[in-house]
C-alpha cells in the first residue's frame, strides 16, 4: 500500500478532499440508534484494494451522539478507484473489550463542533464488528490481477458489441464505429500486454507496473462508458 504522511490536524481536510464529510456535515441530526454501523462484503473488498495514507494517524477520538468515546482513528483508506473511503478506527480497549482496528466507512461519521461523531455507535456495536487487517501483498495483487482482468474481459465484450453494430450499419454510421473500434482496439491491446508483462516480471515486482495499469484500464473503462451499447 501507498503511503502519504499526514498531520493530525489535517485529518479533516483529508476526509473532505474525499468528497464525503462534508456532505454528511450537512445532514440532518439523526436520532441516536438509528444508524446502521458497519461493513458489507463488497465494501471489504474494496477497503482490500485500497491503498493507505498513512500506517498509522495518531489521530482524533470518535464519539457518539452522547459523547461517549468510541476508538481513536489510526488510518484512512481511500479505494483504487477514488469512490470510497474508510477511516481505521481503534476500538475496544475498555473494561472486558479487547482492542482491535475497525473499517468504518465515512459516510458513517460526521465532523459536529470540531468532533467526529459517529451516529448510533456503541462501544459494544464497534468492538463487535470485524477486526480490520492489512491484507498481505500477495492477497492484494491476486484481487488487483483479477480486477484488472474484469475491465479486460468487459471492454473485450464491448470490442465484439461494437464490430457486430458496424457490419451492420450504414457508411455514415459504419465509420463512426469503426474509429470507436480502432481506439477500444489499441487501448485494450495495450492493457492486455502491461498485464502480460505485469504477469511475466513475478509476484514480487507487480508494483511496477501498478500505475501503469490503473492508467490502461481506467481508458477501458472511459470507453466502455462513452461507447453505449
Amino acid at each position: 500500500m501507498a503511503h502519504l504522511p499526514l498531520k493530525n490536524t489535517l485529518l479533516i481536510a483529508s476526509l473532505l478532499l474525499a468528497g464525503h464529510l462534508g456532505a454528511i456535515g450537512a445532514a440532518s441530526a439523526q436520532v441516536a440508534g438509528s444508524t446502521t454501523v458497519g461493513i458489507s462484503v463488497t465494501e471489504a473488498t474494496q477497503v482490500a484494494l485500497g491503498w493507505s495514507v498513512k500506517k498509522s494517524i495518531l489521530g482524533r477520538t470518535v464519539v457518539n451522539e452522547a459523547g461517549e468515546k468510541i476508538g481513536k482513528i489510526e488510518d484512512l483508506i481511500i479505494s483504487p478507484d477514488r469512490s470510497l473511503s474508510y477511516v481505521i478506527v481503534g476500538a475496544g480497549g475498555f473494561i472486558g473489550m479487547g482492542r482491535h482496528n475497525v473499517a468504518i466507512p465515512i459516510s458513517q461519521i460526521r465532523d459536529s463542533g470540531g468532533k467526529i461523531v459517529m451516529p448510533g455507535a456503541t462501544k459494544a456495536v464497534v468492538a463487535a464488528m470485524p477486526e480490520f487487517k492489512y491484507v498481505n501483498d500477495t492477497a492484494r495483487r491476486d484481487l488487483f490481477i483479477t480486477s484488472v482482468k474484469q475491465d479486460i474481459t468487459l471492454a473485450s465484450n464491448r470490442l465484439a458489441d461494437l464490430q457486430a453494430r458496424a457490419a451492420q450499419s450504414t457508411s455514415e454510421a459504419k465509420a463512426q464505429l469503426d474509429m470507436q473500434i480502432t481506439g477500444l482496439q489499441l487501448d485494450l491491446k495495450a492493457a492486455e500486454g502491461k498485464l502480460a508483462e505485469m504477469q511475466r516480471a513475478g509476484a514480487n515486482r507487480w508494483k511496477e507496473f501498478e500505475s501503469d495499469l490503473n492508467a490502461a484500464t481506467a481508458r477501458l473503462r472511459k470507453w466502455l462508458s462513452s461507447t453505449s451499447r
